[in-house]
């Protein structure tokens, strides 16, 4: 048996007999975040049909929110294609905005000035959230909410299988930079979006929900240098609470990729 063999093997034996307890202890602190930060029974939920969407949408359903979901893209995009499928086996109300090409360039164009940035990550994630909160208003609602937090704190991002091994220090390192440029960027975000009364909610970056996912192990959330899957203990929380497999264990693809805005630009 090769060493690379042993350790998944290892990690996967004490994920087993630990997991129940840490589970139900993860899931207990994402419905807690969820009710401290979602305060409105009326909410609509940014949507791609991947593990953290879903697994956010699941949560405030089964916590008795009126739950609709909301997609934005390009005709035909993944995102719009996926999260057609993902509502239906959730049965949960779904709302499709589409992006129109023709004014696609115009509003790029207005939401860089105001924004005034360089980084393309940013100004992809602000045109979406634009669309996005313009789609909200339009269906009568004033609250957004996201999944964000779920990939710096939980290892989903590439960034973190790519300095693999390594400890939990340094891994705690990258997600403190992570947290704080997500954070920003959101704030930031936050200007551009259609009507002043439309709100952000990011159940995931509450600050108690941060401290609690911090201190929770590596290895519940990623494996080595060839994990590409990582956030594994969320993984198994959404397959265990209902979420269908084909999205409980879908690889990332952020959103600006999956409604095809960074393709537009």
């Amino acid at each position: 048996m090769s060493c690379s063999y042993i350790n998944v093997y290892l990690i996967d034996l004490c994920f087993d007999l630990h997991s129940k307890m840490k589970l139900q202890n993860v899931l207990n602190e994402l419905q807690s975040a969820i009710k401290a930060t979602i305060l409105k029974r009326k909410i609509i939920i940014s949507f791609s049909g991947g593990v953290d969407s879903s697994l956010l949408a699941k949560l405030c359903n089964d916590l008795n929110y009126d739950v609709t979901l909301l997609t934005i893209g390009f005709k035909n995009c993944h995102d719009i294609l996926f999260s057609k499928k993902i509502s239906n086996m959730l049965d949960l109300p779904h709302k499709i905005y589409e992006i129109h090409p023709d004014e696609f360039n115009i509003i790029k164009s207005l939401i860089n000035q105001k924004l005034d940035i360089d980084n393309l990550s940013w100004l992809e994630n602000a045109i979406a959230f634009h669309y996005m909160s313009k789609a909200s208003q339009q269906l009568g609602f004033d609250r957004i909410v996201t999944a964000n937090g779920i990939d710096e704190l939980f290892c989903g991002y590439d960034i973190y299988r790519r300095i693999m091994p390594c400890n939990q220090d340094k891994i705690l390192r990258i997600m403190n930079i992570k947290l704080k440029n997500e954070i920003s960027m959101l704030t930031q975000i936050s200007s551009v979006l259609t009507k002043p009364n439309i709100k952000l909610i990011h159940p995931f970056l509450f600050c108690n929900f941060i401290e609690f996912a911090k201190k929770i192990p590596l290895f519940y959330k990623i494996r080595d240098q060839n994990d590409l899957l990582r956030k594994h203990i969320i993984r198994k929380i959404a397959f265990q609470i209902g979420i269908p497999k084909i999205s409980a264990y879908k690889r990332k693809k952020s959103m600006q990729y999956g409604s095809e805005i960074h393709k537009f630009i």
